[in-house]
């Protein structure tokens, strides 16, 4: 059997979808070897994760982003000729024109260009319409979350038995901090307080300005103890959120930290009180599950695929509700044994979501899919 990996994600800017290849390929390839597991472009060796820039040294990166124009929008059967045996292409949300000659599978992250389309830019709507022909053309499909199924299933109108549901993983990193990287990280960015923090792209679905409003609203007891740290690099439509936390920034109690390397992105989690992701809609929810990875204590949403990741392990508020999360801040900070036995909840939690899991899941779903 051999599968040939869309990779072309890892060569542009991305949050989500980036960490998912990153991290899936690599264990699939730890677990079936590369001779099984291959991409487009080839991608042998990578550099460390980083959402800002390409994974792939620059020639690699123009040559692989060159190659998928050219099948995008020339015609040329390019991808036909690049998969010759192979048994099974996992498309992404950038190949137009997948080969024809092969199984076609893909790997759906969430439908919230179809749900909240108000919530993208026109870009995201145009490659979402796009993978939705793709993804109903497929032989298979995986979906991230059975949320994220029963979606796909009821927006996309997949049939339910060709999508299944193999959840995403958590790093390893995230897992048992060490102490020494959570005080170096606190000394990096100049964090000497208590905080509560936000990981995520500053962009209305993951609602910060709620969360802006929430925390601005506690008693100042609460504000004088406890630090707000949003770090997250901004996306689109974020001039007034990104004003806002300027503007809160000189008051002395609100932290953006912008885009946080990867490699701070754990100790930066693990050495937060509380964690708060009031996002409107996730397909995963990354942030939420390596946040109890690493033992925090977790406020998210009641909505989408949030309570699935999190069953009984966190505070879940409703995320257009100031008053819910105002009060699910103020019971968390003001209750250190219900912190302590949410960060322990989680952690075991977030023992289910481990990568070479998903690798061993995906990979038997490629056997099926092939008949070997």
């Amino acid at each position: 059997m051999r599968v040939v990996i869309d990779a072309t994600p890892l060569l542009v800017r991305s949050a989500g979808v980036k960490n998912y290849l990153y991290y899936w390929i690599r264990h699939l390839r730890r677990l079936a070897g590369g001779a099984t597991v291959s991409t487009f472009p080839r991608l042998e060796r990578v550099r460390a994760l980083t959402h800002e820039a390409s994974v792939a040294d620059p020639l690699r990166t123009i040559c692989g982003l060159g190659a998928l124009a050219i099948s995008n929008y020339s015609g040329m059967p390019l991808l036909d000729w690049l998969t010759r045996g192979a048994d099974v292409f996992h498309a992404s949300v950038l190949v137009r024109h997948p080969p024809s000659k092969v199984r076609l599978t893909a790997t759906v992250h969430d439908l919230t260009g179809f749900l909240m389309p108000e919530l993208h830019p026109w870009s995201n709507l145009v490659a979402e319409q796009s993978f939705a022909q793709l993804a109903r053309r497929a032989d298979r499909l995986i979906a991230v979350s059975e949320c994220t199924r029963q979606d796909a299933v009821r927006t996309l109108g997949i049939a339910p038995e060709k999508i299944c549901t193999i959840h995403s993983g958590v790093d390893d990193a995230f897992f048992d901090v060490p102490a020494a990287l959570v005080n170096l990280v606190r000394l990096r960015y100049g964090l000497q307080r208590p905080f509560v923090l936000f990981v995520g792209t500053i962009e209305p679905r993951k609602n910060v300005d709620l969360l802006l409003d929430a925390f601005e609203s506690l008693p100042l007891a609460m504000r004088d103890h406890w630090d707000l740290v949003v770090a997250g690099p901004e996306g689109w439509a974020a001039e007034t959120t990104m004003a806002r936390l300027r503007n809160a920034r000189d008051l002395g109690n609100v932290r953006y930290l912008g885009y946080i390397p990867e490699p701070d992105l754990a100790p930066l989690t693990a050495a937060a009180d509380v964690f708060v992701y009031p996002s409107l809609y996730e397909g995963f929810g990354f942030p939420v599950a390596q946040a109890m990875a690493a033992g925090v204590a977790v406020i998210t949403s009641n909505l989408s695929s949030l309570p699935e990741v999190t069953g009984t392990a966190a505070l879940l508020v409703d995320p257009r509700s100031q008053s819910e999360l105002r009060a699910a801040l103020l019971r968390l900070l003001g209750t250190p044994d219900l912190r302590k036995a949410l960060g322990l909840a989680g952690r075991e939690r977030a023992g289910g979501f481990r990568w070479e899991a998903c690798a061993a899941k995906s990979l038997e779903f490629f056997r099926e899919v092939t008949g070997q």
